[in-house]
């Protein structure tokens, strides 16, 4: 498939800037010109990008981001707003933007009770996502959470769907999964895709979409959050990455790998996480030999893959990890522990 913002910078022609970026020099790195198109109002090429980008992701409108997930965050939250949304149903372990967009929009949350278990939250039952539902006017989700695990998407849906309540889906670690069944975009009115956690994009690279009935919302919405002075490298990287293709060979060594590594079975084959029980000396010896893991809770250690994993990396991670030292983890985890997520 073509990759029109690429395909444009490699075109382009060298000249003298005098517009920014202030480091004056030819290259990737440019603002809007005559032919590289205008984010805020797009015709050219990042326009081609973005319905190729909605169409792989089965979306009405996509929108590329180059402030990360957060921005998606602040434009869904937005959105419902903007159409009556006076209180949202959050998932009571969300990532701090969820609550941050809720507060500085004036929108207040409704939590959906989460447990513990083994030291980290469980996606909440249908039973809690209903009770929380019928509080509030809306819901968000986090699917797939940072331990690999999906939110009961098909019930919430339908959930949603009796009440004629909108589900948005934060799935900023999840933007591998629009090939399969669990991706947020089957079942949501709007998700957000961190495209640079899991698949082969800049950092802050990420996508935020609508299906139909939402998407002229969520156009009105994006433009108040997303920066005006767009990352050409960051969006270039983020349609590239969006049409990348699937590493099913990967995959199923991920698969493999969790269960040589006595893993969480989790649903998420890019997540890898270990219980170590560790306050660090796992870690540390991983890090001694050039291996750097995503996190380190205080009960696990969470290794995250993507299609450009490469095999021998792989087996040298479960080499490395056989006779590291284990105890058993704590039913609660430490106090600020779990990273990225916030208890409402």
């Amino acid at each position: 498939m073509k990759l029109h913002i690429a395909e444009m910078l490699r075109a382009q022609k060298k000249h003298i800037s005098f517009h920014t970026p202030g480091h004056k020099r030819a290259g990737a790195d440019i603002t809007e010109l005559p032919y590289s198109d205008c984010l805020v109002s797009p015709t050219g090429v990042l326009a081609a990008a973005e319905r190729d980008v909605a169409e792989i992701l089965g979306a009405a409108r996509s929108f590329l981001l180059t402030d990360g997930s957060t921005c998606g965050v602040f434009s869904m939250v937005g959105a419902m707003k903007a159409r009556g949304v006076k209180k949202i149903a959050v998932s009571a372990f969300s990532h701090p933007s969820v609550f941050h967009a809720c507060e500085a929009l004036g929108v207040a949350t409704e939590p959906v009770m989460q447990d513990m278990v083994r030291g980290f939250p469980v996606q909440p039952s249908p039973a809690a996502i209903e009770d929380a539902l019928e509080k509030a006017d809306a819901l968000l989700l986090t699917s797939p959470d940072y331990y690999g695990f999906f939110a009961p998407l098909a019930e919430a849906r339908k959930l949603c769907d009796e009440r004629k309540k909108p589900l948005a889906v934060d799935g900023a670690h999840g933007s591998h999964l629009h090939f399969c069944e669990n991706y947020a975009g089957k079942y949501a009115d709007l998700w957000v895709d961190g495209v640079h956690k899991s698949l082969p994009a800049m950092t802050q690279g990420a996508v935020v979409s609508a299906n139909a009935g939402w998407a002229e919302a969520l156009s009105e919405s994006v433009v108040k959050f997303r920066t005006t002075s767009p990352s050409y490298p960051i969006m270039a990287s983020v349609e590239y990455a969006v049409k990348f293709p699937r590493n099913e060979a990967i995959e199923r060594a991920a698969e493999a790998a969790k269960r040589d590594m006595g893993a969480l079975s989790n649903a998420d084959w890019t997540k890898i996480v270990v219980p170590f029980a560790d306050t660090g000396a796992a870690e540390r010896s991983l890090e001694a030999r050039g291996v750097y893991p995503e996190f380190n809770d205080g009960n696990y250690l969470m290794f995250y893959l993507s299609p450009c994993t490469k095999a021998r990396e792989l087996k040298k991670l479960v080499r490395l990890t056989q006779n590291l030292p284990r105890r058993d983890v704590a039913e609660d985890a430490p106090a600020g522990a779990i990273p990225m997520y916030r208890l409402v």
